[in-house]
């Protein structure tokens, strides 16, 4: 059984253990083994996550398949009706089974309370993720590179679903 809840300042470190396992998975026929430690170490650092989650008013979920955690979400408001889905990954272990969808299904349920009527994402332009988000609604709407300092960039697509007085 899954279940999803908030994730807290406790649950950073297992955020940052499940990064550091999916991540090569994920990025490792895309990014260097340079970019990605580096990209790990710049993003999913305790002090960094911390401060999203307690200062940045970033939206943390954590995904337990049968009470072992096996994918995270998180998200934040970026503008008026717009929220922004910063991070979701789920184990690959566990992908296929659907997590990924019941963690997005389960964002635009929060956001819809909130009135909002936009999710963003950015999904890097050689990951396959692509197509799991295009079947979830979502459009690329632009292309963008994101300079993130040691002469690395996110080469990214910008993706967003309209989410409000949308049925699914």
């Amino acid at each position: 059984m899954v279940t999803i809840r908030p994730a807290n300042v406790n649950d950073l470190t297992t955020v940052e253990k499940l990064a550091r396992e999916i991540w090569p998975h994920t990025y490792g026929e895309i990014l260097s083994p340079e970019q990605l430690d580096y990209m790990l170490d710049l993003i999913y650092n305790n002090a960094v996550l911390r401060d999203q989650l307690q200062h940045q008013q970033h939206t943390f979920l954590m995904a337990e398949l049968n009470g072992e955690p096996v994918a995270f979400a998180v998200f934040s408001t970026v503008a008026p009706g717009i929220s922004k889905l910063h991070k979701i990954y789920v184990h690959q272990k566990t992908q296929g089974q659907g997590i990924g969808k019941l963690l997005i299904d389960h964002i635009v349920d929060q956001l819809r309370s909130q009135n909002m009527h936009t999710l963003r994402l950015n999904v890097n332009r050689h990951n396959k993720a692509r197509f799991f988000y295009e079947k979830l609604g979502f459009k690329v709407v632009k292309e963008e590179n994101i300079d993130i300092g040691r002469g690395y960039f996110m080469e990214d697509y910008v993706m967003e679903r309209q989410i409000a007085n949308v049925l699914m």
